[in-house]
Formats: structure tokens, C-alpha cells, sequence
């Protein structure tokens, strides 16, 4: 009787899964989306708008990040161990709300302890910047580490990543909209005026983000299988089953590098347009709403590739040369051909694109079946992520000069590098990481532990 209900559980979990599901699950993360890429687009910024110096703005974001890092390893081991998916998704999306509005809220520990001092606003704001991505942190790894433990069916788990990644673009395209209304309809007049501006992108943000997570909790049920056949606790997976595979540090370093390529750069934009190229405001929403547009629909095509271990390779590798080349183009680009940067937008949205969309191909590939150590495998990749972010832009910023409002600057400084020539070098990294890459397109241990070469990345 117990193995014909087990044999029922396992043919169930088998089946495809419907669209509502599959689309719940994909809004699941937009709060988180949408407050990262206005975290990484515009914080510096505002924190210098605000009066910060650029090594201080670096801490606040060297906090977080270090925050972020430390608790998606945490995160990664308790769910393993434990389970309680949305209990943990629905704990972190509360501290990002709370935390990103008081970020771009103003200084909550100065109004608590009556001083506006400098040390006071430093320390308020690396606290709820730490805050803020202890929450990220964990609805990210309870998120991602769900797409296993959600259904057996490769198909469903491709199409769960893939409608997670569409929903990623929709939520940084979103934020550019909000920008670029909020840039339309609040005049900069006055450094006031532009913290004014970050302020309502900010919350509207919240609001468009709370608005999703209704839909992913009405729509999504707890996952089962981490109670079933397949997710025993009693099986659950040791670190060092990973630390054993070659793959494993060759898929870390890839995503590590493909996130430094991409949060540097979209870190340090807003600076890049505005005041190296001296474009117009608007082109703080205008430029990475084209570069994520680009990604976007490089994405969908990639989900007409039938995919295998060479076309894998192959597409990281041409994903990485187009940046070497846009990099460049960026880091010498004159202020007078400003007008070139919409072009080279295009094509760096296109090299994120394929950057990012087979380096997280290679992690599914390496998790394969192994359900009770998904968690940690994200949680322990997303943690160099965020680490060596964090790191690198602590670096950039403490070389960085004070710049008053409106104050333009000359053709050597460090956005150039951040945006252009830095992610070049990390980007020929990746491709000399990717030559030595050895993929199998056949099962080596068990029937689904390819599945992600042998369906699209994104349906």
C-alpha cells in the first residue's frame, strides 16, 4: 500500500505543470528584482546626492553585500535542512520592504538619536543595507532552490527558471519606467529635488514588488517534494560532495564573473551617462531600460536553441567576446559621440543576455537531481557573487573624487573603468574558464542530471 502511494506521489510530481503555477512561481521574485536594480542602478548615487563621500557610499554598499553574501550561505544550509520554503521567502520579502524604504527613506537611526552626524548617517544607513540584503538573501535562495523541489519534470523546471528570468527583465524595465516617470514629472531643480526623485522610485518600487507577491503566494503551494522519495533528510547532501567536483569551481568562477560583469557596470551607469558622456538625466532610466530591453529579447530567442554542451559553450563564449568589444568601445567613447552609447547599449544587453542566461544554464546543469543540496549549491554561488561585488566596488569607489551637483568631470575616471574597461578583463577571465570546461550531454548517474542541456533555458 505504502509503495503504491509512493509510486502515485512520484508519477504525479512527474507530471507537466500548468501555466498558473508556472507564472505564480515566475512573479515570485519581482519584489526582489525590482528593488535590486534600483539598488544597484541608483544607490551610490543617492548616497552621494545625499552628501556621502564616495568611499563612505562604497561601505554602505560593501555592507550590504557582505550581509547578502554571509546569509545566502545561512539561508542555503537551514532550508536544506528544513524545508519551509514561503516561510522563509515571505520572511525576507518583509525585511526588504522595510529596509529599502528606510535606505531611501533618509537616516532612521539619526531621527531615533536626535543627530544628524556624519559617523551617525554612515553607520544608520550600512545597517539597513545589511538589513536589506539579509531579506534579499533569503527570498532569493528559498526561490530559486523551489524550482527542484517544486516538480520531477525537466520541462516544468525549465519553464519555472525560464518564466523567473522573464520576470526579472519585466522588473528592471519596470524600475527604468518608474525612473523615467518620476524624472519626467519631478523637476531636478536642486540636489533636493534628485533625492526627491530616488525617493519616490524607490517606493513606488515596494509597491509594484508587494503587488506580485500576492499573486506568488496565492498561486504557489509548498513544495512537497522535499518530504518525499527524492528529498529525504536522511539524504541530504554534504558540502564537500560538491567541493569534489571540478565543476563546481568552474561553475562558480563563470557566475561569479558573470555578475561582476553586470553589477559593476550597471552599478556605475547612471555616473558613466551623466557625467562622463554629460547626457541628459533622462538617460539614467533611458540607457540601461535599452540595455535591458536588449536582454530581454535576446533571451526569448534563446529559447528557440535546442541546447547541448557545445551550443553552451558556444553562446558563453560569444556572450563574453561582445563585451570585450562594447567594454572597450565604452571606456574610450568621447563625451562628443555620446550618441554612440545607444548602439553600444544594444550590444551589451545582448552580451548580458547570453552571459548570464547560460551561466545560470551551468548551474542547473551541475545541481541536475540533487535536490537536497540545490540551496546550498545557489546559496554558496550566489555568496562569491555578492562578496566579490561588494569588494570591487569598494575598490572603484575608494579612488573615487567628491563631485558636487551638476559638476562634470574628465575622461579618466573610475565609471570609465567600472564600466567599460574592468568588466572587459573579467569577461576575457570568463572566456579562458570557459575553454576549459568539460560538459556531458548524456546522463553519467542519474536519468535527469542533464536535463538542462537538453531543453531551452527559457520557454
Amino acid at each position: 500500500m505504502a509503495d503504491a502511494k509512493g509510486d502515485e506521489v512520484l508519477a504525479e510530481t512527474q507530471m507537466p505543470l500548468g501555466r498558473w503555477p508556472i507564472l505564480s512561481y515566475g512573479v515570485g521574485h519581482m519584489l526582489n528584482d525590482i528593488t535590486s536594480a534600483c539598488w544597484f542602478t541608483y544607490l551610490l548615487l543617492f548616497l552621494q546626492e545625499i552628501g556621502l563621500a564616495p568611499r563612505d557610499a562604497a561601505i554602505v554598499m560593501l555592507s550590504g553585500q557582505a550581509a547578502d553574501g554571509l546569509m545566502t550561505i545561512l539561508a542555503g544550509e537551514m532550508i536544506d535542512r528544513f524545508g519551509h520554503f514561503k516561510l522563509w521567502h515571505i520572511g525576507g520579502s518583509v525585511l526588504v520592504g522595510i529596509s529599502f524604504s528606510s535606505v531611501f527613506g533618509g537616516c532612521l537611526l539619526c531621527t531615533i538619536l536626535g543627530t544628524d552626524s556624519y559617523l551617525v548617517r554612515t553607520v544608520g544607513y550600512s545597517f539597513f543595507a545589511a538589513v536589506f540584503n539579509i531579506g534579499w538573501a533569503a527570498t532569493q535562495v528559498s526561490h530559486m532552490s523551489m524550482v527542484n523541489c517544486m516538480t520531477l519534470n525537466s520541462t516544468s523546471r525549465v519553464a519555472l527558471a525560464s518564466c523567473r528570468n522573464a520576470f526579472t527583465m519585466v522588473a528592471n524595465l519596470g524600475l527604468y519606467g518608474i525612473a523615467l516617470t518620476v524624472f519626467a514629472l519631478v523637476s531636478a531643480k536642486a540636489c533636493s529635488d534628485i533625492v526627491l526623485q530616488y525617493r519616490w522610485i524607490a517606493y513606488v518600487s515596494i509597491f509594484v514588488g508587494c503587488c506580485f507577491l500576492v499573486v506568488f503566494y496565492a498561486g504557489t503551494k509548498e513544495p512537497t517534494l522535499q518530504s518525499g522519495t527524492d528529498c529525504k533528510k536522511s539524504s541530504r547532501i554534504s558540502w564537500g560532495y560538491w567541493f569534489k567536483k571540478t565543476l563546481y569551481y568552474q561553475v562558480a568562477l563563470l557566475y561569479m564573473l558573470a555578475r561582476l560583469i553586470t553589477n559593476v557596470s550597471q552599478s556605475l551607469i547612471a555616473f558613466y551617462v551623466t557625467r562622463d558622456l554629460r547626457m541628459n538625466e533622462y538617460s539614467k532610466a533611458i540607457i540601461p531600460a535599452i540595455i535591458f530591453c536588449c536582454s530581454f529579447l535576446v533571451s526569448v530567442v534563446l529559447q528557440e536553441i535546442k541546447w547541448n554542451s557545445r551550443r553552451l559553450k558556444s553562446l558563453l563564449t560569444i556572450g563574453a567576446i561582445l563585451w570585450v568589444i562594447s567594454g572597450v568601445a565604452v571606456f574610450v567613447l568621447p563625451s562628443q559621440r555620446n550618441n554612440l552609447m545607444y548602439p553600444l547599449a544594444m550590444v551589451i544587453g545582448a552580451a548580458n543576455a547570453l552571459v548570464m542566461v547560460t551561466t545560470i544554464g551551468l548551474e542547473s546543469s551541475l545541481v541536475g537531481d540533487d535536490l537536497n543540496g540545490s540551496a546550498f549549491v545557489y546559496g554558496s554561488l550566489s555568496f562569491l557573487d555578492k562578496m566579490s561585488c561588494g569588494i570591487a566596488l569598494f575598490v572603484l569607489e575608494s579612488y573615487e573624487e567628491s563631485i558636487s551637483c551638476g559638476e562634470t568631470r574628465g575622461l579618466n575616471t573610475v565609471s570609465r573603468y567600472g564600466t567599460g574597461l574592468i568588466p572587459s578583463c573579467f569577461a576575457v577571465v570568463a572566456l579562458i574558464v570557459t575553454s576549459t570546461l568539460k560538459l556531458q550531454d548524456t546522463p553519467t548517474r542519474r536519468p535527469h542530471s542533464s536535463a538542462a542541456l537538453e531543453a531551452p533555458l527559457l520557454v
